[in-house]
């Protein structure tokens, strides 16, 4: 059974866009896995950086913005050891935040390829649909 929350996803998926807006991440994709059976989250938020410095940077960006604008911390975290490949878990939401290269190699686009994408404009938080 799905988690809910005191503020709706929306708004959600919109702080965690500006969090890494902010240190510029790159190729931000919106992966909407409700309609998918055995899916454990509702969504997923993709993006990726430059270098261990840029995802880390990023993956705090995300947490700040979130906390300080719905006041919600983050259930849970990994991968900030190597920052290859950071997840922040907001129970029905997910970030997955890569380096390139990692980000090209697990291909998440591809393994949730029946789940619907949106890519989010990298400079004005708008969105475009496949």
């Amino acid at each position: 059974m799905l988690k809910s929350y005191t503020f709706d996803n929306e708004s959600l998926v919109r702080e965690i866009v500006q969090g890494i807006q902010k240190k510029n991440g790159n190729e931000i994709v919106k992966v909407d896995l409700a309609e998918l059976e055995n899916s454990f989250c509702r969504l997923f938020i993709i993006c990726h950086g430059n270098s261990s410095t840029q995802v880390s940077s990023i993956a705090e960006s995300v947490e700040e913005t979130v906390k300080n604008e719905l006041e919600e911390k983050v259930w849970h975290r990994e991968g900030l050891e190597n920052a290859q490949w950071v997840l922040l878990d907001y129970g029905d939401i997910v970030v997955h935040i890569f380096q390139k290269e990692y980000r090209d190699f697990y291909n998440l686009e591809e393994l949730w390829a029946d789940a619907k994408f949106d890519y989010i404009e990298e400079i004005d938080l708008g969105v475009k649909q496949k």
